[in-house]
């Protein structure tokens, strides 16, 4: 970055955050004349869109119609409708499906981003009107990072459980095929691994894979188009508030090499940092208690809600403060964050347990709506749900993996980190024995082994319908016979792991209207200040209708946010 770009204090648009919203935004103002400044409080940029999946949930969208998929305006409009409920105004619902499909089509025809249709991947919720059995979330195509050159180092690093061995990249169609032990899931593996080994020059770099996937190739692309614009993006400078003159945003005051500076906007600050989940205290305020930040499988010390403050002292509008994008997460002994366990709940013979040792969802669920069950039954049973316990027995830790556990036939316990046992997972020859260790009710987890295992002979869960749905079965073992997601608990030892009441970001935030403009209670609109993403009120309302659905409407009302700006010119 040279001293002049440093230097420099005003600009047309700033956009707050260098998440896939934020990159998106600025994308697209770049390619329609406007000076665009992005800054970052972190010293990498990404967010947590660079440790996500990185799908995008697009219904209607062009890949899809390719394959001649059946999708349409009206069939999304009645499941986001039927999703999303009350919560959130058609106008703004609306305003997504007008502009998700052009957002994808147009970005992968100006920027480096590229997507695939994730063909067999279903909606969240298969059983509400509208809903799609797949097609409507697109996957990141690989990404080479050489590409990025020196910028690479800046870019925030995957999670491990995003990779396959924790340094393979891999989409989520192959992670899916693996998962699912799909027909030429091994040759799949082995693919991967050779790709990865005969890479020699860049083995001698790095020990992660060269090609970017996930979240981490849709950051990484975004990057190199703002890269081939000149757009500045400015890291370790810390957001702290907004300047206005007569009510109207005119620019931003960050900390920056140590002193407070003002940056000038002359059209317009898009606020795109996150939610404010690593903030204890609004967390207190506002979510669901017990809460804590370090069940949070977010980066520590970003998203702490420092747009949604600034946005509030402007006299903005809030909604959904008392939600998150809930999911179950696991604390690794030595990793900054912990990690959400989203594809293993689906595996057959693994159960989740309260501690009365009583099941309390169909583990498979949705992973917020997962977590909205640990709530609710902690409430009823006086707390005994968060933590909620994942237990499995022996066939099922030799078969498939859980969080950092890798399958036994890959990694025995003997290769486990001494470290582990006790404070990752726990052990048992009996199930009487691993209830008393992690204080759970023994008579009650042993009272539902032999219910669930009656299930699992017979196909058919009859608690909470366990691998009734497409859904459900999605990430089912597709050779276990009658139900993908089912599985007896027979064999010792037993293991148990924890599973807290994490979360992938908060979901409230500032209120937006179909521009993505930021409005006051009144409904008008606090001119020049613009909300996507994390620290805007979801456009999804309590729900999550599909993978992606977090991404999908960051970018799609980035790219609102651009065009409602240069319609302002």
């Amino acid at each position: 970055m040279t001293a002049q770009v440093q230097s420099q204090t005003h600009y047309d648009v700033i956009v707050v955050g260098s998440g896939a919203g934020a990159l998106t935004s600025a994308v697209f103002l770049a390619d329609q004349g406007f000076s665009v400044l992005v800054v970052e409080k972190s010293n990498q940029y990404g967010g947590t869109s660079a440790i996500s999946g990185g799908g995008i949930w697009i219904p209607n969208n062009h890949y899809f119609a390719r394959m001649s998929g059946n999708d349409s305006y009206a069939t999304a409009l009645t499941y986001l409708k039927a999703a999303a409920g009350e919560h959130v105004d058609e106008v703004r619902l609306r305003a997504y499906l007008d502009n998700a499909p052009k957002m994808i089509e147009q970005l992968t025809r100006v920027s480096r981003v590229r997507y695939a249709v994730a063909a067999k991947y279903p909606d969240y919720y298969p059983h509400l009107p509208g809903s799609l059995a797949g097609g409507r979330t697109l996957d990141p195509e690989f990404f080479d990072t050489s590409l990025l050159g020196e910028e690479l180092a800046n870019l925030r690093k995957p999670s491990p459980s995003t990779l396959l061995m924790g340094c393979i990249a891999w989409t989520a169609r192959d992670a899916h095929k693996v998962m699912a032990r799909s027909f030429g899931w091994r040759l799949l593996i082995m693919k991967l691994m050779l790709r990865y080994k005969l890479d020699f020059k860049w083995r001698r770099k790095s020990k992660i894979d060269r090609r970017a996937s996930l979240g981490s190739s849709l950051v990484a692309s975004l990057r190199r188009s703002l890269m081939d614009r000149n757009v500045p993006l400015w890291l370790n400078t810390d957001f702290s508030g907004l300047v206005t003159d007569n009510g109207r945003v005119t620019g931003i005051t960050v900390l920056r090499d140590g002193s407070e500076r003002q940056l000038h906007a002359r059209h317009g600050v898009i606020l795109a940092s996150g939610g404010f989940e690593q903030n204890q205290v609004l967390r207190d305020r506002y979510l669901p208690k017990p809460s804590r930040r370090a069940w949070s499988a977010t980066p520590p010390g970003n998203n702490t809600g420092a747009a949604l403050i600034a946005g509030m002292d402007q006299g903005a509008a809030t909604a959904l403060m008392d939600w998150a994008w809930w999911a179950p997460t696991i604390a690794v002994p030595g990793e900054e964050k912990p990690r959400g366990i989203f594809a293993e709940r689906a595996f057959p013979g693994a159960i989740v347990v309260n501690g009365l040792g009583q099941r309390f969802v169909n583990e498979a669920a949705p992973y917020l709506e997962f977590v909205d069950a640990m709530h609710q039954d902690n409430e009823k049973t006086g707390g005994r749900s968060v933590p909620a316990w994942v237990i499995f027995d022996a066939s099922f830790r030799f078969n498939y993996a859980m969080g950092p556990l890798m399958p036994g036939q890959i990694m025995p316990d003997s290769r486990l980190r001494k470290e582990w046992l006790n404070t990752l997972y726990w052990k048992a020859d009996t199930l009487a024995d691993l209830a008393r260790q992690i204080g759970v009710d023994s008579a009650g987890l042993e009272s539902t082994v032999s219910r669930i295992n009656g299930y699992a002979d017979s196909g058919v869960d009859l608690d909470f319908a366990r691998g009734g749905n497409v859904f459900d079965r999605y990430y089912g073992d597709s050779n276990v016979k009658p139900n993908p997601c089912l599985a007896p608990l027979r064999k010792g030892p037993y293991y148990a792991m924890r599973l807290d009441a994490g979360d992938i970001g908060t979901k409230g935030g500032l209120l937006t209207n179909e521009h993505a403009q930021v409005v006051r209670e009144d409904g008008t609109a606090i001119t020049g200040l613009y909300a996507i993403g994390n620290c805007s009120a979801s456009v999804m309302g309590t729900s999550y209708p599909g993978a992606g659905g977090t991404l999908g409407p960051a970018m799609t009302f980035g790219y609102v946010a651009a065009n409602h700006l240069a319609s302002q010119r």
